[in-house]
């Protein structure tokens, strides 16, 4: 069968291959799934560079996300059935035709649901409804954030409204404003601009800014920890720009400030099942009223791996890239 792998770390869109692998058979308590489609997330670019906090043995696969058919059962399988369609958010190694996947991890589509759907709703959706439930805000509270045109970003901005909590966006450009607001995406703000402080305070009125995502790193986490309220809390979620946060202790100290991070993929592995099933439910509420949007920028086959990859990056990009065996 067909596997994207890498024989070193690097630059994706440099390193990455398709290459011949043997079919995979399931272990006990394992599922082999047929992929049908895999988006390409920044965390999977950033596993490949070598600058992830997991790191994998080379020659290595990529990907963890997608939706696919089940194939064959392992032993002591139950729940499940061939033929079936199921996604994943956290099984890696799934660019491959067919790879194989803990049942546990696996989570049945219902119909109704399309592919393109499917394939990402499990790992950012579930992050960012995730990081909104750990951030602990009321109705009524207001949250900002950087990247705001960012896939986490535009999901939050999607739900924290249902909870009835106020987001202001941060985008570094005045054309990415007009971007999200043809989303249906409103308050945002160009930090290009010289008074952009100014408009995220008359935006915000004289309610306190209670928490910050930071998705940038660098500069930006001191813009963000600026604007927060005191006892604000600023949580790391990325390092687009820079792997280090520049911040002033002044703003830590007077603001009383609390900054922490956010891994989503540990906060799931430890999240009780009863809570992982209602922030699932209220993803699939959000999707039935048409709250919650997850575009498709292009669908690509394997052999355009490393154009996909590259494409992941494209400015004013609004949907996820597929890919496609």
């Amino acid at each position: 069968m067909r596997t994207v792998m890498h024989a070193e770390f690097g630059d994706p869109s440099h390193v990455l291959s398709v290459t011949e692998t043997e079919m995979p058979e399931p272990g006990p308590g394992e599922v082999r799934v047929r992929l049908l489609l895999s988006p390409i997330h920044n965390h999977d670019l950033w596993t490949i560079r070598g600058t992830y906090g997991f790191k994998p043995e080379l020659p290595a696969r990529a990907g963890t996300e997608a939706v696919g058919i089940v194939d064959a059962l392992g032993e002591g399988v139950e729940g499940l059935t061939v033929g079936q369609r199921v996604a994943t958010g956290g099984t890696f190694g799934v660019w491959t035709e067919y790879f194989t996947a803990k049942a546990a991890a696996l989570l049945p589509v219902p119909e109704g649901v399309p592919d393109e759907v499917a394939a990402q709703l499990v790992a950012m959706p579930f992050s960012a409804i995730s990081l909104l439930e750990s951030l602990g805000l009321s109705e009524g509270d207001w949250l900002i954030q950087n990247a705001a045109n960012g896939a986490v970003g535009r999901l939050v901005a999607q739900l924290a409204p249902a909870r009835g909590i106020h987001v202001i966006g941060l985008v570094r450009r005045a054309e990415g404003v007009a971007e999200l607001a043809a989303a249906g995406i409103e308050r945002v703000v160009a930090t290009d601009a010289e008074d952009w402080k100014d408009q995220v305070r008359a935006i915000a009125g004289d309610a306190p800014i209670k928490a910050g995502v930071d998705s940038v790193g660098g500069e930006a986490s001191g813009e963000v920890l600026s604007m927060l309220g005191e006892g604000g809390t600023l949580v790391s979620f990325g390092a687009m720009a820079s792997p280090t946060m520049s911040i002033s202790s002044g703003d830590v100290i007077f603001k009383q400030a609390t900054v922490r991070g956010f891994w989503g993929s540990k906060v799931s592995a430890t999240m009780p099942a009863e809570d992982r099933r209602r922030l699932m439910g209220e993803l699939f509420s959000r999707l039935g009223d048409g709250t919650l949007r997850l575009p498709v920028e292009a669908i690509m086959s394997f052999d355009e791996v490393r154009e996909a990859a590259a494409a992941n990056f494209t400015p004013g990009r609004e949907g996820k890239i597929l890919l496609k065996p």
